[in-house]
């Protein structure tokens, strides 16, 4: 069954399966629109009485590359957005239903932080991860504060965010960011047979195990994301955050002077 939860969204559910699929190639930034409908759509999905597990993907080259920038307002206007779009982000936190993203290509900044709200991840030696956010010249945000040390532990983090280094697949999985490595091209279909294992067991018993381990995350998340947009405001308005964006843009090296 195929149904299309808005113009950039595609969902189509098989058996006991649903599969999400980002369709705004070859980047796949998001916006609040974006992760809007994909909130309603998981949440349809978790009350509709069939769906067990749901595998989260891409069309085009890339998994994420989160927000795009040159879209965004400025001042005061971005950081009011940027509110707006984590209130949605929360929501992906509080759903009762286990996700698996499929990583193809790149998964970077925002993008990395929808990756980590999945429950696993299925990645290809060609998946790159990275936490650019050090280069863009301010905060992590959509939760990584929180999703990503309780992956990888809190030193691998603190590493990947204070250097904002890309991360391929193997050593993605080195560090537990990738949970299985697959040959390129075959990450969708690994995530679905994942998904498929984890449909054919019991789905109480699935979605009280998943509850237990992530107990408390939607409130730390939240709690995160304030924090979060609050330090984004703050460092866009610098001399840095505003040269980081600007070089991101322009595709360039940035050049900071610490103001």
């Amino acid at each position: 069954m195929t149904d299309t939860a808005s113009p950039d969204l595609n969902v189509r559910r098989d058996g006991h399966v649903a599969v999400l699929e980002i369709d705004r190639p070859p980047a796949n930034h998001f916006d609040r629109a974006l992760i809007s409908a994909l909130a309603d759509a998981l949440e349809g999905l978790q009350s509709d009485g069939r769906t067990r597990a749901a595998v989260l993907c891409s069309s085009g080259k890339h998994f994420c590359a989160g927000a795009n920038f040159a879209s965004l307002p400025d001042g005061d206007d971005r950081t009011a957005e940027s509110r707006r779009l984590y209130a949605e982000a929360l929501r992906l936190f509080h759903v009762r239903i286990p996700v698996i993203a499929a990583v193809q290509g790149a998964a970077i900044g925002g993008g990395l932080g929808l990756a980590c709200a999945a429950d696993f991840r299925v990645a290809t030696p060609d998946s790159v991860f990275q936490a650019n956010f050090a280069r863009l010249g301010f905060h992590q945000g959509f939760g990584l504060s929180v999703t990503l040390p309780r992956i990888v532990g809190p030193q691998k983090a603190l590493d990947l965010l204070s250097t904002a280094r890309r991360v391929r697949g193997e050593e993605a999985a080195v560090l537990g960011l990738a949970d299985r490595v697959v040959p390129s091209g075959t990450e969708r279909d690994a995530a679905l047979a994942w998904a498929a294992e984890i449909a054919a067991c019991a789905p109480l018993a699935v979605r009280s195990i998943r509850a237990t381990l992530r107990s408390g995350l939607p409130e730390a998340v939240g709690q995160a994301l304030e924090h979060e947009v609050t330090e984004q405001a703050r460092l866009w308005e610098t001399e840095d955050g505003r040269e980081g964006v600007a070089a991101g843009l322009e595709r360039r090296e940035p050049r900071f002077t610490g103001r």
